[in-house]
Formats: structure tokens, C-alpha cells, sequence
């Protein structure tokens, strides 16, 4: 039996977490994490989360809740998490990161930590999500320039960045399948007199709306056609259980910074 950490837990996915842990033979919450001045501080974390009480108090104290017999599991904000890891790097323990919105230095410090814990990032933890970055690879090289690729994404009106990390990583995909950079071909959105379109752009739109948990699609368009692929997440209860096959996953692993795709053998 492994000992989480659960980061956030209080929140829209952390609370989420909590609850699928419940029953769980190889997991178990140990620790429940909220930011400070948080006015969840000091709840049980199974009453929070609406599944009774787990005798587990929501705390701020990171540093006593991230051990190294303990795995953390995060969906929150850039800075809390990269403090959060930097403890997980000192412990040497493991942590399994669904936060998104790093920037690229962000980012390249927490492959830095990587080689300090075992850390599994992934933008979307769901299962079909990551099968869909297969599908979007093969569908990109097979269809080459002369399609159109266009990302959009719509969430709910709380996330706080843009384009969502599932959508950079699609586009991401597609870019590298057709041999692009997608810092110089990405567009992310238009308005007025633009033009016509450039062959090699790979058009992003965010939408922000009511309370959508997350709907992601990638078209390819050309002169007479179009194909689009599209995931439609149902419930935050997707990505939890993603999380937490990721967490059984990494329990006995290494350092090194991982991905969605190692976890599933892809």
C-alpha cells in the first residue's frame, strides 16, 4: 500500500482524487494539502470531499506532509507545485503532476528535479487523451501539408491559462509529425485583416465557458474535405483515475521525469 500526498485537495480535481482513492487496494490518502489562509484548513479531507470522514485534516505544512515513503499527486498552480516538487526532489520521493501553465524554464527545472525523484507530468492524465496523441501523429503524417491543422479546446470559466496544456501538447504532436516548430508555426487566434492562411500555420483557439470540464479537437481541413479527432472529458473523474493509474505505475520507479505515454506503454 502506497501513502498520497494529495495536493489541493480541497479543489475542483484535488477533492476529486480524494474520493477515487476511496477502496483503492494499492493506494491511500495520507495527506492532504491546501494552500494557507485556505478556509477549508483543518477540515477532514473525506468530509470535503463528500466522502465521510478519513481522519486525514487538511493542512498548509508541505514539508512535514512530503516524505519519502509518501507520493504526491498535484493538480494546482505552476509556483505551488514547483515548490511542492522541490521537496519531493529533497526527499527523494515520487510525485505524479497534473498541473499545467509552466513556463519553459519551469518546465526545464522540474526535469532538473526529475533526476533527484521519479516525477510523472502529463498536461492530461486521461487514458484516452494519450491514445489520441498516437492517433493525431499518425493522422498528421499521412495527410502531410496539404491539410490545415486547426486546435481548438473549450473549458470551463475558471481555468486560469491558455491554451490549455492538452491542446499545446496536440499541437505539439502534429508539428512534430510534419516536421515543424511550433513556437514560429503556431497561431493562437486571429482578428482583423489577417490574410489568407499560411500553409505551415497550426491554428490554437481557447474557448472559456459555464462549467465544461474539458472538450479538445484537431482538424485537418483541405479543398473538399475535413477530418477531425475529438476527446470530450464527462467528469474530472477521468483525470483522477488516470492519476492515480500513473500513481500505481511510479510507486516503483526511479528518478527520471516521466510521461503519460511511459505509464501506458506507448
Amino acid at each position: 500500500m502506497t501513502d498520497v500526498v494529495v495536493a489541493g485537495a480541497a479543489g475542483r480535481m484535488g477533492s476529486r482524487i480524494v474520493a477515487c482513492l476511496q477502496g483503492d487496494a494499492d493506494l491511500k490518502v495520507a495527506a492532504a494539502l491546501e494552500a494557507a489562509g485556505h478556509p477549508a484548513l483543518g477540515a477532514d479531507a473525506g468530509e470535503a470531499a463528500g466522502v465521510g470522514r478519513l481522519d486525514v485534516p487538511l493542512t498548509a505544512d508541505a514539508r512535514a506532509a512530503i516524505t519519502r515513503d509518501r507520493l504526491l499527486i498535484e493538480f494546482s498552480v505552476p509556483d505551488a507545485t514547483l515548490a511542492h516538487l522541490e521537496l519531493v526532489a529533497a526527499a527523494g520521493a515520487r510525485a505524479v503532476i497534473g498541473t499545467t501553465g509552466f513556463s519553459p524554464a519551469q518546465r526545464e527545472h522540474i526535469g532538473e528535479l526529475g533526476r533527484r525523484a521519479a516525477i510523472m507530468l502529463a498536461p492530461n492524465m486521461s487514458v484516452a487523451v494519450n491514445v489520441a496523441y498516437q492517433a493525431l501523429a499518425l493522422m498528421a503524417k499521412a495527410l502531410g501539408d496539404d491539410y490545415d491543422v486547426e486546435v481548438t479546446e473549450i473549458h470551463h470559466r475558471f481555468k486560469k491559462d491558455a491554451p490549455s496544456g492538452t491542446a499545446l501538447a496536440m499541437a505539439e504532436v502534429v508539428a512534430a509529425a510534419l516536421g515543424r516548430d511550433l513556437a514560429k508555426d503556431g497561431v493562437y487566434g486571429r482578428q482583423g485583416l489577417t490574410g489568407e492562411r499560411t500553409q505551415r500555420e497550426i491554428g490554437v483557439l481557447s474557448l472559456r465557458s459555464g462549467d465544461v470540464v474539458g472538450e479538445h479537437t484537431v482538424s485537418f481541413g483541405t479543398l473538399g474535405e475535413r477530418l477531425e479527432l475529438t476527446h470530450r472529458a464527462h467528469s474530472r473523474d477521468t483525470f483522477a483515475r488516470g492519476a492515480l493509474r500513473a500513481a500505481r505505475w511510479i510507486a516503483g520507479r526511479g528518478p527520471g521525469l516521466y510521461s503519460m505515454q511511459d505509464v501506458l506503454g506507448l
